[in-house]
């Protein structure tokens, strides 16, 4: 069975769900995470979740804010067996859990790298700052000139040609020379078989293949410069070496509070039982109905029971010696 995993942030509408097949997954905001989620209130590797034969088992990793599963809190380093239908919370996040076959997400890494920058572009744009990358100039004859690139997988053109979206003045730069765009969470660029070729650092672009533009990269066209400036790549480097944000009191009671229910545990007489956070540690158990003690003084059922029975049997004796005696 695969693991799947959809994670809910308020206010954060519909994100990518993410199908996994690993031994050992590590969500966290750090930037090593299998799943990284760029949120203050979770630390650097939170929680990970670890096959054990056929079952997925959550421990969480000495998180400073602690890690849920609805509303029981996991104690540090003891592990619990996920059922799908499960909702975890780790900081203010929550990720809904499901087993079941599906086709593992294609190059999962990529993917959750897209889901952070998501997250993080959001969080961005809630607080009113920017989120859109621009490309500058900032070597060459048109130093800081500069391009938006608002509409997300349209290809802007960099260029000698008067009509290009960024127009290079070099005149090694070809009249179409590179495009650039939008692609998810990602700028991805493509050398259109220029004369002069282009350059990630010291690195020529192939012509006509795609790639994304890598973190802190400059394009080099002749003797321009290109730096991208991507506001959400920059906030989740940042995000991801911050310290951890301790959650108050009443944040956490009010996160509780938005939890959905947590899943049976056990049923004994139609009566569901639901893990106490102390008894959740041990994978795969089962807890027993607890029977509330009888008051002193009051006559239970189980008491009228064994009290017809006494009677039962005591009549049937007597009925037996009453027999034989007449008999003789």
């Amino acid at each position: 069975m695969a693991l799947t995993l959809a994670v809910r942030c308020e206010d954060m509408g519909e994100l990518p769900v993410i199908t996994f097949d690993l031994p050992r997954l590590i969500i966290g905001r750090g930037e090593s995470c299998d799943l990284r989620l760029p949120d203050p209130s979770v630390s650097q590797h939170h929680v990970s979740i670890r096959q054990r034969g056929s079952d997925y088992i959550i421990i969480d990793e000495g998180s400073t804010n602690g890690t849920f599963v609805g509303p029981v809190r996991l104690a540090p380093q003891a592990p619990r067996v996920l059922r799908s239908g499960d909702s975890i919370r780790v900081g203010r996040i929550w990720i809904d859990v499901r087993l079941e076959s599906a086709s593992v997400t294609s190059h999962p890494q990529f993917a959750t790298k897209d889901l952070a920058l998501q997250l993080v572009a959001k969080s961005l744009e809630a607080q009113g700052e920017a989120t859109i990358p621009q490309l500058t100039i900032v070597e060459g004859d048109n130093a800081d000139a500069s391009l938006l690139l608002e509409q997300t997988n349209h290809r802007y053109v960099l260029g000698r040609s008067a009509v290009a979206d960024l127009v290079l003045k070099d005149t090694n730069a070809s009249r179409r020379h590179v495009e650039v765009w939008r692609q998810g969470a990602h700028v991805m660029l493509r050398d259109l078989g220029s004369k002069n070729g282009s350059k990630l650092d010291s690195s020529y672009l192939m012509p006509d293949k795609e790639i994304a533009w890598p973190e802190g990269a400059i394009l080099g066209i002749g003797a321009e410069r290109i730096a991208l400036q991507d506001p959400a790549q920059e906030a989740l480097v940042e995000m991801s070496r911050a310290a951890d944000a301790h959650l108050s009191a009443g944040e956490q009671n009010e996160l509780a509070s938005a939890s959905p229910a947590p899943p049976e545990v056990g049923v004994v007489d139609k009566t569901t039982i639901r893990a106490r956070p102390d008894e959740s540690s041990a994978p795969g158990r089962t807890l027993a109905k607890r029977t509330k003690p009888a008051r002193p003084g009051r006559i239970t059922t189980a008491d009228m029971s064994v009290v017809i029975l006494a009677l039962t049997v005591l009549g049937a004796s007597l009925l037996g010696l009453l027999w034989m005696l007449g008999g003789k």
